[in-house]
């Protein structure tokens, strides 16, 4: 395992026993709204605390963008960037409903390079490194092979914070749940992406995410040999927020329904 990586597994580890002994006593936890339907509690900033410590110990100039406290160091006096979302999932979490993660991605010169998603209730460790592959546990990840969008199982995001793109998303999940065999939505886009390079999804999509929801899952799919862009294919999804992930067979028949419906809203969001 690459060093860098290494360190950021360590880093997931401490906040998933930070998560999962939380997760024996939800009813005592502090939680406050950062807006409708955005919630954080005080294992959000506990988990991030334990990974930027672990991080900053190992690489003390590396600069650090986090969803709970935001962007620390100066970009500029490092190559490097670790991106973080120390409890992707936490209104499930809230409610002990078990899909949420801690992700974790490092950036070089603003490409991922190193990724961990993990899954502290499943105990699903997710990494891959730029190059060298995916992997579940020990496992080497694969995407499915699946080449008919019919026989197609596609993880979604509905909009939970953000509604201006609402009739979009709904015209476009109108046109693909016909199309499908069938569409989830769970919670957690950094774990659902992960589920996209394990094969469990065939494909994914979701308007407005930012980079550390799907920094490290995105680059679990390329190493898992799938395909990730923005809604018109282009790879531009972590500036713009909206992705589309799936296997090479899957990715274009998914952005041949979805594009049809990008309004200047979505292109601009």
């Amino acid at each position: 395992m690459h060093p860098m990586l290494t360190i950021a597994v360590k880093a997931a580890r401490r906040a998933g026993g930070i998560i999962n002994r939380a997760a024996q006593n939800l009813d005592l936890l502090h939680v406050s709204r950062k807006a409708h339907s955005d919630f954080v509690s005080e294992v959000d900033g506990a988990a991030e605390d334990a990974v930027i410590r672990t991080l900053l110990e190992a690489y003390p100039n590396h600069s650090i963008l986090a969803e709970e406290s935001g962007a620390q160091g100066d970009p500029a006096k490092s190559e490097y960037q670790w991106v973080i979302d120390p409890l992707d999932g936490t209104t499930n979490f809230l409610h002990g409903f078990p899909h949420y993660s801690v992700s974790i991605a490092l950036m070089h010169k603003n490409i991922p390079t190193q990724a961990v998603v993990y899954n502290p209730f499943a105990n699903e460790l997710f990494t891959a490194s730029r190059g060298r592959g995916a992997y579940l546990n020990d496992h080497r990840l694969r995407v499915s092979k699946r080449n008919q969008l019919a026989d197609c199982l596609i993880g979604t995001g509905f909009p939970f914070r953000e509604f201006s793109n609402v009739e979009s998303y709904m015209a476009i999940f109108r046109d693909i749940m016909p199309k499908v065999a069938g569409i989830r939505r769970p919670g957690s886009a950094a774990l659902d992406l992960a589920f996209v390079a394990a094969g469990r999804y065939d494909g994914f999509w979701e308007f407005g995410l930012s980079p550390w929801d799907m920094a490290a899952g995105c680059l679990l799919i390329t190493e898992a040999g799938g395909l990730v862009g923005d809604m018109d294919g282009n790879a531009t999804h972590l500036q713009s927020g909206n992705v589309v992930a799936g296997n090479p067979k899957i990715f274009g028949q998914m952005i041949q329904v979805i594009s049809p419906h990008l309004g200047r809203d979505l292109k601009m969001s």
